[in-house]
């Protein structure tokens, strides 16, 4: 009996270090991996994999089901599908001098197909006459023939496979590595790492009855039916959520680390109060909410991390007055940063008027802020009389210096990189942080995304009587938005025009000169129109924008005093610009971007957008929250290039809804996160596999179990919990041995 259990001792320590080799695989060089030469791991570098994780993280983008295929007699013109057949003929084409294709007459015992496929010469090398292959795409007819463009291709038995009543994974390849090749590297890969722990909790594993790591990789990637796929998908999605909230909980939790004490906010101070009494109009329900959590939260004797989400025109200045009250009345400073100065400007207008009647010292600080100024500025925040600054990237320069600051807001967070937030945050020495954001984000998004943050969300808006529509029109119906901005300027309103063109210099104009009538609509490029800051318009050329704004004063705004507005100006007069315009003095303003265009303007009411399909849904929601900021109804005119029913159809959805959060997530459905939000939020590249629409329960889960884990575990120091540890500090960079 003793013998027998010193064998199982032995045997489960054998086991033991079986399942840690094969786990720790998973981090070795993807050159380990069978098959990877070093030619294909220099492609597979190309592709971002180096590591044998990233290689069997490389999930299939789509299947081919041999098991459901179709006939080319029985395959339905309009509708996708799979087809097995032989290789009847193929002709290598050049019907222009700059394009090749490759056509393939494909046979079964039902009928004849043309597959043309653009761009893919290579096919006539890995292709032979007679050979059984499968396609999968869309079915069209022309030409008297049943055709497929472009489909995926797969030659059957390749190298001894048999794909009998089986599905396809269909990888992400390139040049230099087939998709069959991808598949057969990651097969060897999965090989490699076969025993792997499994980091989740078995306590959590049980609760959503998931696949172990080991069987969802090898589902996903080799699945026996489309049903398995699902399955393996929720283990992987589920366990992608879990350890970037983690990873972010535990990030926020160190801030209040390393000896630095946090400040318990005063929320019922005098100045805070005085602000209720002095606040020109009431505040919407979910203004009060807002403010309720967010200093419910600066209250706590820890350091807040709090997003306020704020649809366009929804008051989240008003809501941001009440936290920089509090840090008042604690006797601390707070710091305000916006992504540009026109923004900041705006904000040091609008809150400034309000902290002078409540007794608030404020001030602003930019790059155009003059040296005396500024001087003046540093002194009274080193000495701490100074209560409030307003500013731009200006104020996280090396010497401004507060004596207490315990208060940093962000607008617009996503516009500077984890760096700049992180320089501001570094002005005190644990302060609170709020951040805002207009660019709508459902809920599923902003917890994946924002999951160390707690959150609240502005929908209701001050005026909403003010009446707001939008109408999509082509190029050659824009005549109707134009006639609708002289009624509009005629009552004694203002207009917006949006032109995201920007013209050629000389050098490259002369090169175009010669094209034809068909190319000259290639005369003018495309401005950035991510929304970011000042800087991404160094390289902008705004001679079209310029020539647009000088026909649009000479013909249709003639008698109306028409301004141009963007990134190249001088501080000076952009801020010049946009005092007249707010004033009155400027009825039409053309600007380049929605960056310079982010103030609020009561009187304007029209907004035309040129070239509107170039942005994104939520981009053109922010673009119409310009108008209808006041009391007068306000229209929003969408002119479109393009003819495409996608495009259009994108667009329609303005019209349908002024919901920004209704149209983010048909924006998300459309486009990745990425898109919407740009590429510099942390933790978002580690999300392969979550759709924020479709997988909203997992993310609420994950969230939740996150919250649960950390609250008893804050360091996941726990026996069962050693591998979870591991694993997030690999998310966040840090390559530790398995507990280390």
């Amino acid at each position: 009996m003793d013998q027998l259990s010193s064998t199982d001792t032995t045997l489960s320590a054998v086991g033991s270090v079986d399942r840690t080799s094969a786990t720790m695989c998973l981090e070795g060089r993807v050159t380990a991996v069978s098959g990877v030469s070093p030619k294909r791991a220099k492609a597979l570098g190309g592709m971002g994999i180096s590591t044998v994780k990233d290689l069997v993280s490389t999930f299939p983008r789509r299947y081919i089901d041999l098991s459901k295929v179709e006939t080319i007699r029985s395959a339905t013109i309009g509708e996708s599908c799979t087809i097995r057949g032989r290789v009847h003929e193929l002709k290598l084409k050049r019907p222009k001098p700059k394009l090749v294709l490759v056509e393939i007459t494909l046979v079964d015992e039902t009928g004849v197909m043309m597959i043309t496929a653009f761009r893919q010469p290579w096919l006539m090398d890995s292709l032979a006459k007679d050979m059984q292959i499968a396609v999968a795409g869309k079915v069209e007819f022309d030409y008297g023939f049943k055709r497929m463009t472009n489909p995926f291709i797969e030659p059957l038995a390749e190298a001894g496979e048999s794909f009998e009543g089986m599905i396809i994974p269909v990888h992400p390849a390139c040049a230099d590595i087939s998709a069959a090749w991808m598949r057969r590297l990651i097969g060897n890969g999965l090989n490699l790492c076969q025993g792997m722990d499994d980091f989740l909790p078995l306590e959590l594993r049980t609760k959503y009855r998931l696949m172990s790591r080991r069987n969802a990789l090898r589902t996903i990637h080799f699945p026996h039916a489309m049903e398995d796929v699902a399955d393996a998908r929720r283990r992987l999605v589920y366990e992608e959520i879990l350890l970037l909230e983690l990873a972010l909980m535990q990030e926020g939790a160190r801030q209040g680390e390393e000896g630095r004490a946090p400040v318990s906010h005063c929320v019922d101070g005098p100045a805070l109060m005085k602000l209720f009494e002095v606040m020109p109009f009431a505040l919407t329900e979910d203004q009060l909410k807002a403010v309720s959590e967010i200093l419910a939260n600066m209250h706590e004797p820890r350091c807040a991390n709090h997003l306020l989400l704020g649809d366009v025109g929804t008051g989240k200045t008003a809501v941001t007055a009440f936290a920089l009250a509090a840090a008042v009345d604690t006797g601390n400073q707070a710091v305000m940063m916006a992504p540009t100065e026109v923004l900041a400007r705006q904000y040091a207008q609008s809150l400034g008027s309000l902290f002078d009647k409540i007794g608030v010292s404020w001030a602003i600080l930019t790059g155009a802020t003059q040296a005396a100024d500024r001087q003046d500025i540093l002194a009274r925040l080193a000495d701490g009389s100074l209560q409030v600054l307003f500013g731009t990237h200006a104020v996280i320069e090396p010497d401004v210096l507060f004596a207490r600051c315990s208060l940093c807001v962000i607008d617009e967070q996503q516009r500077f990189g984890v760096d700049q937030r992180a320089r501001l945050l570094a002005k005190g020495d644990a302060p609170d942080a709020l951040y805002l954001t207009a660019t709508p984000i459902p809920r599923s998004l902003a917890l994946a995304l924002f999951g160390n943050l707690s959150l609240s969300y502005l929908r209701q808006r001050p005026h909403a009587g003010a009446q707001r529509t939008t109408k999509v029109l082509t190029r050659e119906d824009k005549q109707t938005a134009y006639e609708a901005a002289r009624d509009a300027l005629d009552r004694g309103e203002q207009v917006y025009v949006v032109c995201p063109l920007v013209g050629l210099d000389s050098e490259e104009r002369n090169k175009r000169a010669k094209r034809t009538k068909e190319d000259e609509e290639d005369h003018y490029e495309f401005a950035c129109i991510a929304i970011e800051d000042d800087g991404d318009f160094a390289s902008e050329n705004v001679a079209a924008a310029k020539q647009q704004a000088q026909i649009l004063q000479e013909t249709i705004f003639h008698d109306y005093n028409v301004a141009l507005l963007h990134g190249k100006l001088p501080n000076a007069e952009k801020q010049k610009t946009m005092e007249a315009f707010r004033a009155g003095d400027i009825q039409v303003l053309v600007a380049t971007t929605v960056i310079e265009v982010g103030v609020d303007v009561p009187n304007a009411t029209v907004i035309i957008v040129e070239d509107a399909d170039r942005f994104g849904l939520s981009q053109l929601h922010q673009l119409r929250g310009r108008v209808g900021r006041g009391e007068k109804p306000a229209q929003v005119f969408l002119i479109s290039n393009s003819r495409t029913e996608t495009a259009l159809d994108r667009l329609s959805a303005m019209e349908r809804t002024d919901d920004g959060f209704e149209l983010a997530t048909y924006d998300l459905s459309l486009r990745r996160e990425g898109d919407l939000l740009g590429n510099r939020q942390h933790g978002a590249s580690s999300l392969k596999l979550v759709n924020v629409i479709r997988d909203g329960a997992i993310i609420e889960a994950a969230h939740a179990d996150a919250l649960k884990l950390l609250a008893s575990d804050p360091q996941l120091e726990q026996l069962d919990h050693k591998a979870l540890a591991r694993e997030v500090r690999l998310l966040r960079g840090n390559h530790e041995v398995m507990g280390g």
